[in-house]
Order: C-alpha cells, then structure tokens, then sequence
C-alpha cells in the first residue's frame, strides 16, 4: 500500500506502552528531551560495495583498519565474488551513523578498483546512490519502516468511533508488521459483519466487469473464483491469492501494516511482490474506503497481475525506481496512479478499465467510461507530470493502447532516468543484478545468446 501524497506527517500511538507484537521502534523521549530509537536504525545506514586493486592476504584487515582510524562502527559486512571483475572479490559492508565516515570513504575509495555507495541520506553526497534492495529479504528491511500504522485512524475516517473495528484494525497490522520473507502469509477468520461488507462489494461490482472491465481481468476472474475462493460469501486468504499469482507470472503478495513510502512500495514490485493490505473497509459505508482494503487489494489488483504482460508492465515501473532521484521517484508514482490505479486500456469494442482503482469502485467504473472524463494517451513523461485529485473522481484517464505498448513505453522512459548504472531482476536468485561494468554486461550478453540458440533451435522444430 503506497501512500498517495508527498509529505506526510507520523501520528503518534494513542497507548503509551508499546503492545506485543507491535512496532518496537516508536520513539520513546529520555531525560533531556531527547528522543532515542530502540534497537538498530538500519534506515540510517549506509552501504559501501568495493573491490580491491588485487587479492592478497590479509586485504580485509587492510580495510578495517581503515575504519578503525576513523572510528566507524561496523554492522555487517561480506565477501563474494565481483560482479564486475570475475577474477575480484568484493566487500560489502553496512555502517552505522558513526565517526567520521567520509574521510573512511575518501580513503577505501583510493585503495579499491571501484566504490559504490548506497545509502538513505543520499541527499549529503552527490556520489551516493539512494538505497534500494538488492535481494528479495530485503525487503524485511523497509516493510515496517511506515508512514502510518494501519490502526491509526484520521477523525474522518467512518470507523473512528467504533472501538470495535479499531481494535480489529490493530489485529491486522500486528500480524502483518510481524510477517517476514519466506514465512507463510498469515491465516484471517474474518468475521461474519466483515464478510457481509465483502458480499455487498462483490456482487455489485460483478455486476459491471463483463461490460466494463478488460479483457485480461474477465479472463483471470473465472479462475480466481475456481482457484482462490472468490465468492460473494468468502473473504479470500493472501496466501492462496499469491500462490496463484506465483503460478502465473511470479508475483506475490505481501501484508503490510501500513502506508510506505512510494520509494519503498515501488521497490516491491521490481522483486514482483505487491504490498496488500489484509483489513476491510468499515461496514457503515461498504462502499466507500478512504484508503485501500482487502476488497481493493483482492478484486482490484490481483486479477491482473495474473496477466504476463501487465505483470511485467507493473515490474518495470519498480526497476525504473530503484537507485532513482527522488523527483523521478514522485514522477513514477504519478505514472503508477494513471495505469496500475487508475488506467483505461484500449479494445475494438471501445475503451475498458484496468486499473484497480475502478475495478474495485461501483462509481467511478460506471463514470471512467461515460465520456464525462478527459482522455488521454498514455505518455510517461507527459503523464508523469499530471497533477491528479485523491478525493474524487479523476477528471483525466490515460489511455495504454496495449499493456505491451505501455511496457515498452515505460523502459524508455526509464532510460531517461539519471543513474549511473541499469538494473535487472534475476529471477533464479530472486535479486537485483547492478549492471555497470563491461565484463558484467558481456556474461549477460553471452546468456542472452545461449537463450536464443534455444528458441531458434525451438523453432526449426515446429
């Protein structure tokens, strides 16, 4: 769940103790007025990835003593091979916020074949890359790094008063802030009053799909109903949704426990994982939501990402993101608000929706096709400048002719993006390979090579 606007302001925790189970680094205020994080801020670490000019004994005590001389405290570091020197080893090593760590940058960088920095306070050094993850774990790193904690209610919001549906949104954030990789995603009983809030959703909005939904979602939702229990009496279970998803185009489903950064969120979706919130809209209104829920999760998102094509559409839009400007990070959650939320697609029959923001709104997926809205055609960089209301319906849609021309649209808009490096999700190893080196480039390119053989050879077969 990506937050909608730029800036936004940390509500504080209505209890003063912190519950089991929730948050643990809530600031606490010590004697002084100062305010202390406990256990490890890892936010505020910064990354070093370096290779020595060549291998030699005792080459890493060579490095830390460099530390040691400016008094930077060390949380992790590895070897492994280089990814850009084969015959190289390099060093990655996570620093705390300590000593004085440029003057042990300037000198690692004078003893090393290359440096490169990630860190979170890129802003202080114009040399330093914004920190993404490079492995699917990573994403463990930031999932609980929110904007808000998914209990926390604004005074507006229909379930405000009621302590009832507060208390059981603070169940389904305990358990999704205590998710980690690899885990089974967690079991929901949903109540009686939350499933009927979902039949309410359900059977009016399948009402509209044949006629007003794309293709590739009335192809999906059939077998999501056979495979997922989608059905107007079932509340359907992550778990299954995402192993369905894995099955078609490798992407997953995560809980998370509030809104993230849309740095954060995009970075989710170069790894193929989509943040979902697991909670339901209060029953007073079942069919409004002031943020998104399960039903926008379940009926508007999953479907099509069981596409291949828009399932790579919407993994190029997080591989655009990662190591990326932070304007560039506001222009690409812009271009994900008018496709992935809010798109409409071309089709002979005339246009239909796909974004997930229609597909899960009775109202707007009736008002998206009536020629009330301004059209326009899906351009990511005109797109990616186009002011948009969160409150009402959108007065302007984008139009993808096809989810492949928006897919290809969207890598050459990436091209344009100022970093000094390209990016490729292996899918074997679950990471994010940094493609900034010729030796490194060469390898991919002899893969790629041994990949056509294959199909070409495929071919003379048929």
């Amino acid at each position: 769940m990506m937050s909608k606007t730029a800036t936004i302001s940390i509500k504080q925790n209505e209890k003063s103790g912190i519950p089991q189970g929730s948050p643990p680094d809530i600031p606490k205020l010590m004697p002084g007025g100062n305010y202390i994080k406990i256990g490890r801020d890892s936010a505020k670490s910064t990354y070093l990835l370096f290779a020595p000019p060549e291998e030699e004994v005792g080459v890493l005590a060579k490095y830390l003593n460099i530390f040691k001389k400016h008094h930077v405290n060390l949380l992790h570091i590895e070897s492994r091979p280089s990814t850009k020197m084969p015959d190289l080893c390099e060093f990655m090593v996570e620093c705390a916020p300590s000593g004085n760590l440029g003057g042990a940058i300037e000198d690692i960088k004078s003893n090393s074949q290359y440096l490169q920095i990630i860190s979170r306070d890129y802003k202080d050094n114009k040399d330093t890359v914004p920190w993404f993850p490079r492995r699917i774990r990573d994403l463990d790193r930031f999932a609980n790094q929110i904007l808000s904690y998914g209990a926390e209610l604004d005074s507006d919001h229909p379930g405000f008063t009621d302590p009832v549906y507060r208390e059981r949104r603070k169940y389904f954030a305990d358990i999704a802030y205590n998710y980690r990789h690899g885990q089974k995603l967690p079991h929901v009983d949903y109540t009686q009053e939350e499933i009927d809030t979902w039949s309410k959703v359900f059977t009016q909005l399948k009402t509209l799909y044949a006629t007003h939904a794309c293709k590739e979602h009335n192809h999906v939702f059939p077998l999501l109903e056979e495979n997922c229990g989608y059905r107007e009496d079932n509340i359907p279970q992550l778990e299954d949704v995402s192993n369905f998803l894995r099955d078609c185009t490798g992407f997953t489903l995560r809980p998370v426990a509030g809104l993230l950064s849309s740095r954060d969120f995009l970075a989710g979706l170069a790894f193929r994982v989509f943040h979902s919130t697991q909670y339901i809209r209060h029953p007073s209104k079942p069919f409004y939501t002031p943020e998104p829920d399960v039903c926008h999760e379940l009926l508007g998102h999953a479907p099509l990402f069981a596409d291949p094509d828009f399932a790579q559409f919407s993994q190029e839009i997080g591989l655009a993101s990662l190591g990326a400007p932070d304007d560039y990070i506001e222009k690409l959650a812009t271009c994900f608000w008018f496709t992935v939320e809010f798109g409409v697609c071309r089709e002979p029959d005339g246009l239909k929706a796909y974004g997930a923001g229609l597909l899960s709104s009775y109202g707007e997926l009736q008002y998206c096709l009536e020629d009330k809205p301004e059209y326009r055609a899906f351009e990511p960089a005109k797109t990616a400048i186009q002011k948009y209301p969160i409150t009402e319906y959108q007065p302007i849609y984008f139009v993808a002719e096809s989810f492949e021309d928006a897919k290809e649209k969207m890598i050459k808009y990436a091209a344009t993006i100022p970093r000094p490096f390209g990016v490729r999700y292996n899918a074997y190893t679950q990471s994010i390979e940094v493609l900034d080196s010729k030796p490194q480039i060469q390898r991919l390119v002899s893969n790629i090579g041994s990949e056509m053989s294959i199909l070409i050879d495929s071919l003379k077969k048929l």
